[in-house]
């Protein structure tokens, strides 16, 4: 039997990762009740399917994504398997990538951004506009920045 790729061990690292980070950047858990989820795949499926998007990239000079959950994937219209390695840029439209950047830029400062507005596109071309995002610091077990997460619970399209 296959396993599911949000499953696999590189992706339950992230998870962690991204959860952790998150409590430490909002003094809060993004999953609620993390501490009821018994071991790291039950925290993975937990963050696949909760009902806001949540996505991750890595720290590479044109930053690659790491991790989409099921609603970001329905959200961008893409599978697992074409969203992720994908540069996170082109989750935006390029008249607002600059913005997009700026926000990026705040968050790496700050390690934590909040109330996040822009304009995303979709694998159709279709806009829409998210609110409410929160963008954090994704940190590793050695306290190296590894990456950037965000998740938002509006969304519409334009």
């Amino acid at each position: 039997m296959t396993e599911v790729p949000w499953l696999t061990k590189k992706s339950l690292r992230v998870v962690h990762l991204l959860l952790r980070s998150y409590q430490k950047a909002f003094k809060e858990e993004l999953l609620p009740s993390t501490k009821l989820f018994n071991s790291k795949r039950k925290q993975g499926e937990a963050l696949f399917l909760i009902g806001n998007p949540v996505m991750a990239h890595n720290n590479a000079e044109d930053p690659c994504l790491s991790y989409a959950n099921s609603a970001a994937l329905q959200l961008w219209s893409r599978r697992w398997e074409d969203m992720i390695g994908m540069p996170s840029r082109l989750t935006t439209p390029k008249e607002e990538q600059a913005e997009r950047n700026n926000a990026l830029k705040q968050a790496t400062q700050t390690h934590a951004v909040e109330n996040y507005e822009g304009i995303r596109i979709n694998s159709q071309g279709e806009l829409f506009i998210i609110k409410n995002a929160r963008i954090w610091t994704v940190w590793d077990e050695n306290k190296h920045i590894c990456g950037q997460a965000a998740t938002f619970n509006y969304w519409r399209k334009i």
